[in-house]
Order: C-alpha cells, then structure tokens, then sequence
C-alpha cells in the first residue's frame, strides 16, 4: 500500500490548544499526518512552520508516555537519552515508549543515544538530585569506592588518577564554573578542597582543574575517547536501533571512522548516524576533519566553557554553526539555553537572546538537557523553544534576509554534482518566484539534506520511501519528512501526492510548488492542480 505520513516539524499547538493526534491507519486511498502539522498548516499555511527543530533530553521528568507524548504535541522532534543517568533497562523502556507513540498517532520523533565519554566527573551524590554549596565548606573529592552511604560532604570520581595529578592551590571547577573549590589537601585517594564558589552540585557532573590560570589535562588527555562502558552502550543502541549516537569529547576524526566502521560491522544494515560532541581543545583542533568524518554535530558549550575561556565560547560556537552548514552536516547548540527554567516558569530575557541568537545563525536544532529531563517545567521549556524560534524565523524572512554565506561545491561524484547543483538552483528559484513549498523525492535523503543547506524560505517536504530515513531527517533545518511508497514516474508521484494533500487541506489549487527528485534528478515548477 501507498503510505504518506508526516512529521511533527511545525509548530505551534499552543494556538489550537490541546492537540490529540489521530490514530495512525495506513490506507493506500489516505494521508496520514500528525494533528500539529496539520492543524498548523490549515491555520496558517505552509510559511508559518517552524524550521529550528528541537531536541529533548528525557529523564525523570518527561519519561512517562503522556509526558513523552505531551513533548512530541509541542513540538520535540529528536528524544534525547543520556547513558551517563539510568540504568540500561530504563533506557529501553524510554525507546520502546517513543517507539509506541509513532507508530500509534503518526510523529517521526528520533532518538539520539548520547554516550558518557571518559572524561572526569563526578558520582552520583548518593542518590541525591541535587547538593547545594556554601562558601568556606571543606568537601572531600575522593577516588575510593564507598559501599556504605557517601560520608557527608564527600564526592566520589570517576578517574584513578585524580588524586595523583592535581596538586594543592589547583582550582576546581564543576560543570564549567558552576561551583568552585580549591584544593587545599591530599591525603593517599582523598583530595580534601574548600568551596570558594558555592551552588548547585548535579550528579556526574564535569570536572576539571585549573593552575596559575591554565587547563591541567596531563592524563586527562591521554583517556580514550569511547570507554569501556560506551562501548557497552553503544552495542546496547545498536541492538535498540537508535536513529542517533552522540559521541561525547571527541579528540580526532579518526574516532568517528573506528566507531562507524564498528556499527558497519555490527549491523550492516544500520542506519545510525554519528553526532560529533564539540566539547574539547582537541575537538577544535580538528573540527573539519572531525566534523567530516561526522554525520553532524553538536556544539556542547558547557564543557567546552570548562576547557576554554568564557568569552571565546560564542565565536566558536558561530565557527562550528558555520561549517557545518558548509559541509552539509546538521549542528545542534546545545547547553544551558534556558538553564533557568529547571527552577522557574519563565526563562530570563538572556536567555532568549541567547535562543535568538542560535536561530539567527541558523543552527540546525536546539537542545534542551536538564531543562527537559529534571526540571519543574519541561513542557513550558519547550514552548519557550518553539516560539522564540517561531517568531525569530519570521522575522528574518519578513527582513528579506537572505544568506550572504557563500556554500562551497562538496560533491565527490559527478552524479552529487549535478543533486547539488539542481538543489542550488531550486533554492535560488523557490526565494526569488516566492514558492510555497518545495517538494524533493528522495530515497536516501541526501538530495532533501543538500536543499537544507540552501535555508530556502519556504518549507521543504521531503518524500522517502522508509521510516528510518524519515526520522534522521526530522533533525535538518527546515525539512518536513514523510514516507510514501515511491511509483515508477515522477509525474505518478506528484499526482498521488497533491491528491492525498488536497484531500486533507494541506494545499490547496493554485499552490506554487517546485519538486525535485533524486532518482530522476530533475527539477519542476508547478502550480497545484
């Protein structure tokens, strides 16, 4: 059978209220589509969809199927689950929830396994959600194993030479700067330090140590890259068939080429995508191999703040935006955008600058972590998200502010040439002829990623033959994925899919279109019959 169905790309369910999406019923005769996306087509037309999608770390907040589904209704396009919190099975339990939730009212929510990494960080404050600081307190950082309850006021980290390679006056910087302490003891396992920056510890937290104003990395540096737990997990996202992995601190390309050729051994059918975490001086070192070798990235700023200077984190982060978008991978900006909002209603007006800001510069996605995962607000977080985003892009097309940035030919093959070439052109037309949608037919994705690149000002549908490609590309800028089972001809296509459109209100006659496809590599310009 003939199967259509669309994602959750749009935008808003706070101008319709509470939306319960349909069950799923794959007809041949019939569109199915998500109640979002279509209310929000019908209510404000193609131009009103949202472009920025958004990802959302789930936890104990957001973990139950009504929370998961209340995410998915306003707007969450990837799940995100962090191997660093939650056991194996809890994990399972969040996939299969999502899983669910797709397959019974139609969304395309992706999941992204993000991997622990073996950098230092801390334990699990015994159990505790949080420990609050106060200046001049004496806490004991030790590398001991407790098989009683933690001693008060004692943290446990992950790496054995901790106590070996700091020394005393070091500064002790958690999460980035969030506490600070000073060491001012070792005694054998234990590093006695004093709070002299007091706030909020979060279990496994980063850690890193600073002298005379200088990252002290010394063997922090030579820890590898994929631990022997990651390597656990990673087999673990394999088996659950997750659409995402994210690879925390990485240090060479040569990472990304070992773990992709791993997956390739492991499942040679596997459609996982590697997310490079941009979080290190390594990482930036060698972003463009990295981010070569990568299938996206994402720009992770609270531990790259740890390891650079505060001041240096924007420009890098618009580097990083940049060349991605240059080498066709998607970015995501991740950390501490509504950091606020873990504990209040609303977010501060920096903090919306700072979404703003990320949506000027055109990211692909932006991320939600402890906001969405363990915060009193995950839901309102994300509408924060969707709207800043929504306002923002509207903005910028109302301006007529199109890209000055110059996209260079990264096409290895004469066949990518010519998909890059007619995407160029498609975009170029799709601005200047004012179309409503551009509609691109194709089986990989590629040529839907290359149109993407382009940020074209209307709303790129894009038409691919199997699910799995359908939920990587829920995480491109601009993109709205369905699944259609393809015919032999172009033209059978395009007819089949106006008629399923019109028959939901989702275009109507006279609606000017522009369709490419990558199996015949063409280019149309149409008016809806």
């Amino acid at each position: 059978p003939s199967v259509l169905i669309s994602d959750n790309g749009s935008g808003s369910a706070a101008l319709h209220g509470t939306v319960h999406p349909p069950p799923v019923f794959h007809d041949s005769s019939s569109i199915d589509v998500d109640a979002v996306t279509e209310a929000e087509l019908k209510e404000n037309g193609f131009r009103s969809t949202r472009r920025t999608k958004l990802v959302c770390t789930i936890g104990p907040a957001t973990c139950m199927p009504e929370q998961l589904e209340a995410l998915a209704v306003g707007g969450m396009n990837v799940a995100r689950i962090n191997m660093c919190h939650g056991t194996r099975e809890w994990h399972r339990q969040v996939i299969q929830r999502v899983r669910r939730l797709n397959e019974e009212k139609g969304f395309a929510v992706a999941i992204m396994m993000d991997t622990e990494g073996s950098e230092i960080h801390m334990g699990d404050l015994g159990g505790a959600s949080s420990v609050k600081t106060e200046d001049g307190e004496i806490w004991t950082f030790s590398v001991r194993a407790f098989d009683s309850p933690l001693p008060e006021r004692t943290i446990n980290v992950n790496y054995e030479g901790f106590a070996e390679d700091v020394s005393i006056g070091d500064e002790l910087l958690v999460d980035g700067g969030m506490v600070r302490f000073e060491v001012i003891e070792k005694i054998g396992p234990d590093v006695k330090c004093i709070c002299t920056d007091p706030g909020l510890l979060l279990p496994r937290a980063n850690l890193t140590f600073w002298r005379d104003g200088s990252l002290v990395r010394e063997r922090n540096a030579m820890l590898p890259t994929i631990s022997s737990k990651d390597w656990l997990d990673i087999d673990f996202g394999i088996a659950e068939g997750v659409d995402f992995i994210a690879i925390s601190f990485v240090k060479s390309a040569e990472v990304v080429k070992h773990l992709k050729s791993y997956i390739q051994a492991r499942a040679r059918d596997s459609d996982i995508s590697l997310i490079a975490k941009i979080e290190s001086i390594d990482s930036l070192k060698s972003l463009g191999e990295i981010i070569q070798a990568s299938d996206g990235a994402m720009v992770a700023r609270g531990d790259l703040g740890a390891q650079i200077p505060l001041e240096q984190v924007p420009s890098e982060q618009t580097r990083i935006v940049q060349l991605c978008r240059q080498l066709n991978k998607p970015v995501i900006v991740a950390s501490q955008l509504l950091d606020s909002m873990i504990e209040y209603p609303t977010p501060t007006r920096a903090e919306v600058a700072d979404v703003s800001e990320a949506v000027r510069q055109r990211a692909d996605a932006l991320m939600l972590s402890g906001e969405s995962a363990m915060g009193q607000y995950p839901e309102k977080a994300l509408t924060v998200l969707r709207t800043v985003s929504l306002r923002i892009e509207k903005w910028w097309r109302d301006e007529k502010r199109h890209e000055v940035m110059e996209l260079p030919a990264i096409a290895s093959t004469f066949s990518d040439s010519i998909s890059e070439e007619i995407c160029n052109c498609a975009a170029k037309m799709a601005n200047s002829l004012e179309v409503d949608a551009i509609f691109v037919y194709t089986k990989t994705g590629y040529m839907a990623t290359l149109l993407s690149r382009c940020r074209p000002d209307c709303p790129i549908f894009a038409f691919t033959t199997t699910t799995s490609v359908r939920r990587r590309l829920n995480l491109q800028w601009g993109l709205i994925p369905f699944r259609l089972t393809f015919a032999d001809d172009m033209e059978s296509n395009l007819n089949k899919t106006f008629s399923f459109l019109k028959a939901r209100g989702l275009v109507k006659k006279g609606d000017l279109v522009i369709a490419v496809s990558d199996m015949l590599q063409s280019i149309q310009v149409m008016n809806v019959p």
